[in-house]
């Protein structure tokens, strides 16, 4: 294992769920962190409690990444002591509605696009550069078994990571001749607030989607980054797909009685 101590590691969507696990995951091991969010409440409470128990370096950044103004501005204005970021994980994403593509919610469809899509290519566009003229990088994109096969009524979230599948795989190739590594994580079903922000805060019928499973954990998919992080230079996980047990596919899961 290679290790990332003292590594400057920026994680979108940190304040919940995948983002944050991720965070307590890399601060165990020493890394400097970046945290980035929309909920700057929920960013000072994880780092306030990251901060207590390792004692690493944080900074935080309220950050919309589907706002390409908002990420140039935020990203050219870091401190230098954290501009030159090591490892970029690009988790920020979202699921909106559950509906057959004929009777979608236009604006559900915009705001994955702009998220699931562009806030990575906003995040990606800017920070890798860098890296390339460091000669030093590793970009951590956070998919999903959504982007691997589609299933009914997830039409357009499955569509916009089958793009993060794509757009993986094909900076892979443009960064052809650096040491920059890419990787692309990509989760089943992962018990975290992905069910509620799909239903728009409905709660009872977000549990049931994870109701008689057992389901993935946001930490377990952040072992998964973490691994990936921590191989050596000459070693690139270029794709994960990581699935609970009790779940096949993205439509079989065996629910016990």
């Amino acid at each position: 294992m290679v290790s990332v101590k003292n590594q400057i590691v920026l994680i979108t969507g940190a304040s919940s769920g995948i983002g944050a696990a991720c965070a307590q995951a890399f601060a165990q091991a020493g890394a400097k962190l970046i945290l980035a969010a929309r909920r700057q409440e929920r960013l000072q409470q994880l780092a306030a409690e990251i901060d207590k128990e390792f004692g690493v370096p944080i900074h935080l950044l309220s950050l919309d990444v589907s706002d390409r103004a908002q990420v140039e501005t935020v990203l050219q204005d870091l401190p230098p002591e954290w501009s030159s970021v090591d490892i970029l994980v690009n988790n920020a994403g979202l699921s909106r509605g559950l509906d057959n593509l004929q009777e979608g919610n236009i604006q559900d469809w915009e705001e994955m696009i702009d998220t699931n899509i562009k806030g990575l290519l906003y995040m990606t566009r800017f920070l890798v550069p860098g890296m390339v003229e460091r000669g030093h990088g590793h970009v951590i994109n956070i998919g999903s078994v959504a982007g691997h096969q589609t299933y009914p009524k997830g039409n357009v979230y499955c569509g916009t990571k089958a793009a993060v599948r794509a757009i993986s795989e094909g900076l892979k190739q443009d960064l052809f001749g650096t040491p920059i590594r890419v990787s692309s994580v990509d989760p089943g079903m992962v018990e975290t607030e992905f069910s509620q922000v799909r239903f728009h805060g409905d709660a009872e019928r977000a549990a049931t989607v994870y109701q008689n499973t057992t389901p993935l954990t946001a930490g377990d998919i952040a072992d998964v980054v973490f691994f990936c992080a921590t191989r050596p230079a000459h070693v690139n996980i270029s794709e994960v797909l990581v699935m609970p047990t009790a779940q096949p596919s993205p439509t079989m899961v065996h629910r016990r009685s």
